[in-house]
């Protein structure tokens, strides 16, 4: 800026003049690259009158690219992005950042123009968990099908297979990993950031401590802000459904004694079976069809199963020779997600501007 205003003065007036005017030109242009986020609403056929309560009215975050409102009749690709358990799109919006951070990607040619789908799957008990289920209502057969149908609808998407992406961190990684295998020709590529409960483990399946409190609790409000009890019956409510029984509506992992925890086998060899790891045989062609997959993770994430089933994962893909990338690097659970140096903006819109097709 100092040099250009050196040349301006010695070329006199009209030199500060073009150089007021390229000013204002650099402002507009900047004002011009970015894009808007619309917040707009889905009244699901698929979640009305769910045994468990959950509101069918669901809010869905949008984030058209710049130009989108000046080029009417050009038409976008479309990344879903699938939430973590306790956030919702609002927050991935916009305390995360997301959608200034695209604003950014698009500008230094990370990624081309697309759109970006968040849909707010928060529920009673802080998680849909991306699954069908005969409690919570089918969420999986909403993210994949009524919400894609919706969004289609109402924005102007290229409406096919190849140029629809699939993302999300933790528990959203776990439903883009479980969404692609399961909903064959409805995504072209997918990215899971830090996916957790990717496998069997321990750490998300018994859980003593939060067991104890769900299993002694009778209602929503006993467990009071106990995360890993919370979480427990919202895993439960999806993986082990028992509409209209229960405190829950939904059989635990573990039954809580006077004073000790007894494993129920059945109800744990459901929740092993929600796994992506347990999906992996059985959805083989889906797998194969896609153009990409990948998923990451933190070597110091704070829930300790994460690295350990993401490799279990990465190891199961590869005996069966379908071709993935998984990654891990220096970090926890979520510092390295966002910003200019996160694995979103390094690594997924890269990988999406690859594999999807652009107009």
């Amino acid at each position: 800026m100092d040099s250009l205003i050196k040349c301006a003065r010695r070329l006199g007036r009209g030199g500060l003049l073009a150089l007021v005017l390229l000013a204002c030109s650099l402002g507009a242009r900047a004002q011009a690259a970015a894009g808007r986020v619309v917040t707009t609403y889905l009244d699901s056929k698929l979640l009305r009158g769910n045994p468990g309560g959950e509101n069918p009215r669901r809010r869905v975050s949008v984030y058209l690219p710049p130009g989108y409102d000046e080029r009417a009749a050009r038409r976008y690709p479309v990344l879903y992005y699938l939430h973590g358990f306790a956030w919702n799109d609002s927050l991935v919006m916009h305390a995360d950042g997301l959608a200034a951070l695209l604003d950014q990607a698009i500008a230094a040619g990370q990624i081309r123009p697309l759109i970006v789908v968040a849909p707010n799957e928060q529920t009673l008990f802080q998680g849909s968990f991306y699954a069908n289920s005969a409690t919570n209502g089918p969420w999986a057969d909403f993210t994949a099908r009524e919400l894609v149908a919706f969004v289609d609808q109402r924005f102007r998407t290229l409406a096919r297979p190849a140029s629809r992406g699939l993302a999300g961190h933790s528990m959203g990684g776990n439903g883009t990993l479980r969404l692609a295998m399961q909903y064959p020709g409805t995504y072209a590529a997918a990215y899971a950031l830090s996916p957790a409960f990717a496998a069997p483990h321990a750490e998300w399946m018994a859980a003593p401590a939060g067991q104890a409190v769900a299993g002694r609790s009778a209602s929503r409000a006993a467990l009071g802000n106990d995360f890993t009890a919370v979480r427990l019956v919202g895993q439960a409510r999806a993986y082990s459904p028992t509409p209209g029984r229960g405190a829950f509506g939904a059989a635990l992992p573990w039954a809580a004694g006077a004073d000790s925890l007894a494993h129920r086998d059945a109800v744990l060899a459901q929740w092993g079976a929600a796994s992506p790891f347990a999906l992996v045989p059985t959805h083989l062609a889906s797998l194969r069809q896609l153009r990409g997959l990948a998923f990451d993770w933190g070597e110091q994430d704070q829930f300790r199963h994460i690295p350990v089933a993401c490799r279990m994962l990465s190891t199961q893909l590869a005996a069966y020779g379908v071709p993935h990338s998984a990654e891990s690097y220096e970090g926890n659970h979520g510092n390295h997600v966002m910003g200019r140096d996160g694995r979103l903006y390094q690594k997924l819109l890269p990988f999406f501007n690859q594999r999807l097709q652009f107009e």
